[in-house]
């Protein structure tokens, strides 16, 4: 009977997520917000650590790539790379690669 609830919420719910949104743009901005912390809103930092806004998106995705390897000295960048799928990674330096 849960599970018949469970299943009848993420039916009622889905068409409002989706009608809200859905496609890539809207996940790449979702994506990228979560580095707004470090990074700045979009991309513009004002602290010591970098920009990302207007940088080539193969320049962040092969940063990205090193830090999810293991490749590039880090703090927390390579705990957080490996939290994202290559094509989510992807997306969040095309978000970035795109803003001014």
């Amino acid at each position: 009977m849960k599970l018949f609830f469970a299943l009848l919420l993420c039916v009622s719910v889905a068409p409002n997520v989706f009608a809200h949104g859905s496609g890539s743009d809207r996940l790449a901005r979702n994506l990228a917000a979560t580095c707004a912390n470090c990074h700045g809103t979009e991309g513009h930092s004002v602290g010591k650590v970098a920009a990302l806004a207007g940088k080539p998106a193969q320049d962040t995705i092969g940063k990205l790539t090193e830090f999810k390897e293991g490749k590039r000295p880090a703090t927390i960048m390579h705990q957080i790379a490996k939290g994202f799928t290559d094509e989510q990674l992807r997306l969040i330096a095309d978000y970035f690669a795109a803003q001014k």
